[in-house]
């Protein structure tokens, strides 16, 4: 029996775009890692989508964090972290209960489709006002983290999030990577665990199969040629118009997710 999952041309145009994707995305165009969540759920559905994914973002933090790691701010990520783990704790808890539902509907493909148009309004607004987003208060920091855990458990989706809390920080480039770089490590790390407990008590919804494993094993060469070319391509295209794509592509795989 293969390992190898038994996927379309078109399945697996779309993984290896999303494997150059998640390369891009770790070395300079964070912005447009928002665009392999719903990728990756056209091709494995909601919920494998969100295991397959994992193992893909943190081989991309690999390289982040060996780029950036002298850079990191840790004290902008201590006030976070007990925040952020209560919201992963909330995120399992709604992936275990969405993997105890029946139907032909997957209810995470809805949930997941929903959290990528939040975080795309997200970068629209931060397009648009900035550091007034930026949340200063005590309440503000605690919603933060408890979004981004829950947001990144739920479907990877946590980077809008983040990029904001940070920018608001008035980090110089190298610091906001190197930050951004160990916060997505630590915390994709920490998920990894979770996803294959889920995995075991819900057998008929798994999030990680054999068949997901061979897929990331087969794409992490395409991650590295996404992470040279991303930051080779940075200096020569325009920004706002390739933002401006990213976000159109983004919002019509996720409208489709919430449709069906």
């Amino acid at each position: 029996m293969s390992l190898i999952p038994s996927l379309t041309p078109e399945q697996w145009l779309l993984g290896i775009a999303a494997a150059m994707i998640v390369g891009f995305s770790k070395t300079g165009l964070p912005g447009i890692g928002i665009l392999v969540v719903p990728l990756m759920a056209a091709i494995f559905g909601g919920r494998q989508s969100v295991g397959a994914t994992l193992p893909l973002l943190i081989f991309g933090d690999i390289f982040a964090v060996l780029w950036y790691h002298h850079h990191a701010r840790w004290d902008k990520l201590w006030g976070l972290i007990p925040w952020v783990l209560l919201g992963i704790a909330a995120g399992t808890a709604l992936l275990w209960a969405t993997g105890e539902q029946t139907g032909p509907k997957d209810v995470l493909d809805v949930v997941i489709g929903v959290l990528v148009l939040l975080m795309l309004a997200l970068n629209i607004a931060r397009l648009r006002w900035g550091d007034k987003l930026v949340p200063s208060s005590r309440l503000g920091v605690i919603s933060t983290g408890t979004a981004a855990g829950f947001s990144t458990t739920v479907s990877n989706a946590a980077g809008p999030i983040m990029s904001i809390y940070l920018t608001g920080s008035g980090l110089p480039k190298n610091q906001f990577m190197g930050t951004t770089a160990w916060y997505f490590f630590i915390f994709n790390l920490t998920k990894l665990p979770i996803y294959a407990f889920l995995s075991l008590v819900l057998p008929n919804k798994p999030m990680v199969t054999t068949g997901t494993v061979a897929f990331d094993l087969m794409m992490l060469p395409v991650i590295v040629i996404g992470a040279f070319v991303g930051k080779w391509l940075l200096p020569h295209i325009s920004q706002k118009l390739f933002d401006m794509l990213v976000l159109i592509l983004a919002a019509v795989a996720a409208l489709k997710l919430v449709i069906g």
